[in-house]
């Protein structure tokens, strides 16, 4: 007599990563459309005359509205990432987050397809850390040119810093969509809802 499959129950997210991954969202829309209002401004590919945005992606309506907005989210962002650093230091969660040697086998002899997603995940989770902390370097370093001017110097000059601020968009956004196809992967629409609030 066949018994019917169990459906495969899927983890209870924590709070603080429900919480993190809410406050994330908004924060990254925040920041990149008030990014796009200060890229109008002074574009990075073509100056004055180049490349401009369209105002329906844009938030601020000017220069210093889309200043405002940026340096606000940007606050959100920076602390909600402080936040969860502190919470899974605490927690102890960082050891099933980030890539480990275990993943790197799994790669290259693994025929379980939900293990492979869970190697890959965990890469794409750590990759981003250092495109975050380079986002956030290089925009203390636009902001305040005069109290860092190593940081200005560390990447050439003015120009090449911002072109490094404005390459780091499209990785998180590259980030979010693999980090969301993983999710998908590993346990449908009811995991990805489950990491939000």
């Amino acid at each position: 007599m066949n018994h019917p499959a169990k459906p495969r129950k899927l983890p209870t997210q924590a709070i603080g990563a429900r919480i993190f991954h809410t406050l994330n969202i908004i924060s990254l829309f925040l920041m990149l459309t008030s990014g796009l209002q200060i890229y109008n401004a002074n574009p990075v590919f073509g100056g004055r005359a180049g490349l401009h945005i369209p105002p329906i992606f844009t938030l601020g309506a000017w220069l210093a509205g889309g200043r405002h907005w940026h340096f606000a989210a940007i606050w959100l962002f920076s602390l909600n990432l402080l936040g969860y650093g502190i919470y899974i230091l605490i927690t102890r969660r960082w050891r099933h987050r980030f890539v480990g040697s275990n993943d790197i086998k799994a790669l290259q002899k693994t025929q379980n397809p939900q293990r492979l997603i869970y190697a890959w995940h965990r890469i794409i989770y750590t990759s981003i850390i250092p495109i975050l902390l380079l986002a956030i370097l290089t925009g203390i370093g636009m902001y305040k040119p005069a109290q860092f001017p190593w940081i200005v110097d560390m990447f050439g000059d003015w120009q090449a810093l911002r072109f490094v601020h404005f390459a780091s968009v499209p990785l998180v956004i590259i980030f979010v969509i693999i980090h969301w196809r993983l999710g998908q992967k590993a346990g449908g629409d009811k995991l990805t809802e489950s990491m939000f609030w």
